[in-house]
Formats: structure tokens, sequence, C-alpha cells
């Protein structure tokens, strides 16, 4: 078994000294397993401010380039993590989301949060995927 670590530049940067994603090789399977993506821009600025439809296209395409660089797709995705500020928002959330992960239907969990790492951040999402023979 071997771990790496990655940073991959398609996706932000991490937030503070932490990698983007943990890669497991299992001898012909791969485990990735990402960390809680949030609405930042490459620079680290917010994308969407109150947006939660902008801020979750945001997310989910920081979690699309992280699988693409390791050779995943959203069909490779086992459980999805889900941290909202507000839980009234969640139908919005779960509009977007879906719109990603098509006929995919990993395990999933989603709570709401008192509040998130920075001020205007609506939600937080952290996703484990299993890769066999491709990456």
């Amino acid at each position: 078994m071997t771990v790496t670590f990655h940073n991959p530049p398609a996706a932000p940067p991490p937030a503070a000294a932490y990698a983007n994603l943990a890669e497991i090789d299992l001898g012909g399977t791969k485990l990735l397993i990402l960390s809680g993506q949030a609405a930042l821009d490459h620079a680290g600025d917010l994308v969407g401010g109150g947006d939660m439809r902008a801020q979750t296209k945001q997310v989910f395409e920081s979690i699309d380039a992280l699988l693409t660089d390791r050779g995943a797709t959203f069909a490779d995705v086992v459980n999805i993590r889900t941290y909202l500020a507000d839980m009234s928002r969640l139908r919005e959330y779960g509009e977007v989301r879906q719109s990603y992960l098509g006929d995919a239907r990993p395990t999933s969990t989603t709570v709401e949060v008192s509040r998130l790492f920075r001020p205007g951040l609506l939600l937080e999402v952290d996703i484990t995927a299993v890769v066999q023979g491709r990456a």
C-alpha cells in the first residue's frame, strides 16, 4: 500500500497547510480521499457570495478537477459528506449536485453546521472515490 498526497494545479489550492487529495494505492485499486472543497477560486477568493447554486457549482467544479487529475469521474464516487451553513438551502444544493452526479448514487451525509472556516461560505463538500485499474 502506498499513500501519496496531491495538490493538482487544475483545482484551487488548499486554504491552509494540507493536501487537497490523498491517493491510496491498494494494488490495482486506488482510494481517493478529497479534502473538503469550498467555493474558493485559484486566488482564494470567495465565489458566489450568498448564491448557493453558484457556490455549489464552484465546489463541484473543483471536485471534478481533482477527480479528473487522478483519472476518476463522479461515477467513481462512493461517499459524499456535505456541510451546509443553512439546511433550508438543501434543495438548491441538491439540484446542482445532481447535475454532476448523473446516475451515480453514492452514500451521502449532509449536516448543518453553525459556520464554516471563512465568512460567506455556504457549504463544504468532501468526497471519497474508488478507482479500479485506471488511475
